[in-house]
């Protein structure tokens, strides 16, 4: 019996007296959230923002999860000084962190702890909290917000204007989104942005809501430019020939300065509040993920014939490339109804006329590359293997292309009914690096995921780096992907754990890449009533 998810919880984190770690200014912390696997093994799960010089930050990014009541959930909050560009950690100064569990948070509703270091002693006076609330509301409001005569707040140019948005709560106001920040503007539009209507007032649209539009300053010692509050009821009657305008008042400066009127109006031209499907809405409403394997076949691998290739099948039957294909396959063939996957390889000569090829089936049927089931692609990788001759280069663009093919094919319906998700399975070493960018970038506006497994010991560094999670891929001519759709793995992580591990780390992405996908072209589940959309909207 599968554990049942009982409900999905919006975990929200803040800290107090952070140790602080920069010479000249103040740290600059970020929280992650890493949650305990079935073998032990830590794994990160999500990253909140970066707050710029602050000992006491409140983080805007939420971490969702699905709560089951019937696990014991243990969860780590690993609260970093970044100091640079990199994604990985380890490099940056580590400030304390909090081990717990799910339950522990739920049923305390806010919970505040002491940070200990590695050691487990205190990091300094550091405290971190984090309320848990239940997600029973899955709508978004979609906002576009503007405002007009801001106070100057600063000596040289014009003020860096921002805004805060915070729910009501018994404890108090919390933090549920923060803008970007436009520079040097007392007249800024904000790009549009999306609140989930259960961070912004817990599905109640009568509670008040507050905003507070602040002049940022890069030492952290933002300015208040002023305040209002409002409900999601008022908002929601804002249109763009007729906004909703707000005054923002600074109570101090309306204390001191006779014939005070406001410090500059916040106009809202939209506030669209929209069902936000889930992956399961999805799945369930008929949206088929389409499973293509794609195997590197390059020289680098070593010869098939020797135990010290990545290709050398044991007498166990296995290597990495097959396991790769087991684990995650087997996950996601659940998924698509026909089961019937194309796999191909590529960097091999083949047969008859031995010219290198950069996408070949795996069973040499251009006209069918299809396998049934993953059971197909493995026989169809056995039988291929000693007809090829491994060589090279190893170039990625020309079958991320051809996938990205019939995306853009399943581009021209009108319903979420095809997402394509091509595992390729690399030693890693990349040859069409630009290429393969430029290829990524444009397939980021695709029903497209890739998933890059990487075997063997190579330096994988050119793969973090396709995986934008440290900042926006850009194409060689500067443009950048709309969404990040490249998950990167080292299949040696796992090369002691459980099966489901690397499946998990591989997949843990694609549900909310799908949804991203959906919501951002507004494709409804095939089998869905359309969501309303009402006069006005795209």
């Amino acid at each position: 019996m599968a554990a049942q998810c009982v409900t999905k919880v919006e975990l929200t984190v803040s800290c107090q007296n952070l140790l602080d770690k920069d010479i000249g200014s103040k740290s600059d912390p970020l929280c992650v959230l890493l949650m305990n696997s079935s073998n032990n093994q830590w794994y990160e799960v999500e990253r909140t923002e970066k707050v710029q010089n602050c000992l006491n930050p409140k983080f805007a990014k939420k971490f969702v999860i699905d709560y089951y009541f019937e696990m014991v959930q243990k969860l780590k909050f690993g609260i970093y000084d970044i100091d640079n560009k990199t994604i990985d950690l380890s490099d940056d100064d580590f400030l304390g962190e909090l081990e717990c569990t799910l339950g522990q948070v739920v049923s305390s509703k806010k919970l505040t702890r002491p940070l200990v270091l590695k050691n487990k002693s205190p990091a300094g006076k550091g405290t971190i909290t984090i309320s848990a609330e239940e997600i029973k509301d899955n709508r978004v409001a979609n906002f576009e917000v503007e405002a007009r005569k801001l106070d100057n707040k600063d000596f040289f140019g014009k003020s860096d204007p921002y805004l805060e948005f915070y729910k009501q709560t018994g404890t108090g106001w919390q933090l549920a989104h923060r803008t970007e920040v436009v520079k040097n503007n007392l007249n800024p539009t904000w790009r549009p942005f999306r609140i989930p209507v259960q961070s912004l007032c817990g599905g109640d649209m009568d509670k008040p809501i507050k905003v507070e539009c602040y002049d940022y300053d890069s030492d952290g010692s933002h300015d208040l430019i002023g305040i209002f509050e409002t409900t999601l009821t008022r908002l929601q009657q804002a249109s763009r020939t007729s906004p909703a305008e707000f005054e923002c008042i600074n109570s101090k400066k309306k204390q001191k300065k006779k014939g005070y009127k406001n410090s500059g109006v916040v106009s809202v031209k939209l506030c669209q509040v929209v069902k936000e499907y889930t992956f399961l809405d999805y799945i369930m409403g008929g949206c088929q993920i389409n499973f293509t394997v794609a195997v590197d076949f390059t020289g680098s691998n070593g010869d098939p014939r020797s135990p010290q290739s990545l290709h050398y099948i044991s007498p166990q039957g296995v290597n990495e490339y097959l396991s790769a294909i087991w684990s995650v396959g087997n996950v996601i063939q659940d998924y698509d109804s026909d089961k019937m996957f194309p796999a191909f390889g590529f960097g091999a000569q083949i047969p008859p006329t031995w010219q290198v090829s950069h996408e070949f089936p795996l069973n040499f049927n251009p006209s069918s590359p299809f396998c049934a089931g993953i059971e197909g692609v493995v026989e169809a990788y056995r039988v291929c293997l000693p007809q090829v001759k491994l060589y090279g280069p190893t170039n990625f663009s020309p079958i991320i292309n051809h996938v990205a093919c019939f995306a853009k094919q399943a581009l021209q319906q009108t319903t979420a009914s095809q997402y394509f998700v091509l595992l390729i399975i690399t030693d890693g070493v990349i040859t069409d690096m630009d290429e393969t960018r430029n290829s990524i970038v444009n397939a980021s506006r695709l029903p497209m995921s890739i998933i890059i497994v990487g075997v063997g010991g190579a330096d994988f560094s050119a793969m973090e780096f396709l995986d934008g999670d440290d900042g926006r891929l850009r194409s060689l001519s500067g443009e950048p992907a709309m969404r990040d759709i490249v998950q990167f793995v080292p299949f040696r992580q796992f090369k002691n754990a459980p099966r489901e591990a690397l499946a998990k780390s591989v997949l843990a992405e694609v549900p909310g890449q799908v949804v991203d996908f959906c919501n951002t072209m507004k494709l409804s589940p095939p089998n869905s009533t359309p969501a309303p959309n009402p006069a006005g909207t795209m």
